[in-house]
């Protein structure tokens, strides 16, 4: 069902009483733009900025890539293993849920000691973030396939776990893998900063807030990376809805549009 005009332009009413109440607070209440920036600080610093905010999105963007295409990479195999047989699901989950708690801050000074100062170091932060999220929801799904699913697919000629996996379980989980892998996104998004914060390159987002604004207090320009953050996070999973939720599982939208 599409949205009348109006309501499509809903959203707008409260980004315009959001942005009137920053530029009030930061000019009439807090008065110092070393704690708290002004609407009109923040956009003119994207101008100054012009010339670092893309190699600084690119790189970011490749820490991200490394990340998490080396998350789903380990987590989807290994996801399938759990969820499908029950003797790795006891042996594997007791490690699972004593690794998983781990703040993958925490997993900083291995990875510089493993990796140095690289781009590798960063890639293996977010992979951290990233795996768990990927791993629970897919060995979830898999472990939800419905018995009668499984005794069809042996009727319909499905022999042996590999057949019953591709063409029964991996469909039925597709969902649950999708979701978990969305919500992986979001964290490995959030984990590019502090994989960026310590220096592994000379650009990055994280990386110029950190090292190069923070230190000289220049929160106007540390909050313009910040919305930058939030609007690459928002094109990420913009992109990715659009390609999963609108093509690959455009039939869970049923016949109403």
């Amino acid at each position: 069902m599409r949205l009348p005009t109006k309501e499509k332009w809903v959203w707008l009413v409260p980004l315009i009483i959001l942005i009137i109440l920053w530029q009030f607070i930061a000019v009439y209440v807090v008065k110092k733009p070393e704690i708290l920036p002004s609407v009109t600080a923040v956009i003119f610093s994207f101008y100054e900025l012009r010339n670092y905010i893309l190699p600084d999105i690119l790189v970011s963007l490749l820490h991200f890539a490394m990340g998490m295409t080396s998350a789903f990479a380990v987590a989807l195999p290994l996801a399938i293993a759990m969820g499908w047989y029950d003797t790795v699901f006891k042996a594997v989950d007791p490690i699972v849920e004593l690794i998983r708690p781990i703040p993958p801050l925490a997993w900083v000074p291995l990875a510089i000691a493993w990796f140095s100062l690289t781009h590798f170091a960063a890639g293996f932060i977010i992979f951290i973030g990233a795996f768990f999220p990927i791993l629970i929801a897919s060995y979830t799904g898999f472990r939800d396939v419905p018995k009668v699913l499984v005794e069809t697919g042996k009727v319909l000629g499905c022999i042996g776990n590999r057949k019953l996996i591709r063409y029964v379980a991996i469909p039925y989980a597709l969902p649950s893998i999708a979701t978990g892998t969305r919500v992986g996104m979001g964290v490995a998004w959030m984990c590019v900063v502090a994989a960026e914060m310590f220096g592994v390159s000379k650009y990055g987002l994280g990386c110029r807030i950190f090292t190069k604004f923070f230190p000289w207090h220049q929160m106007d320009y540390v909050v313009a990376y910040m919305l930058i953050l939030g609007l690459v996070a928002l094109c990420i999973d913009r992109v990715f809805r659009h390609f999963v939720e609108g093509k690959l599982f455009k039939w869970k939208k049923g016949i109403v549009k």
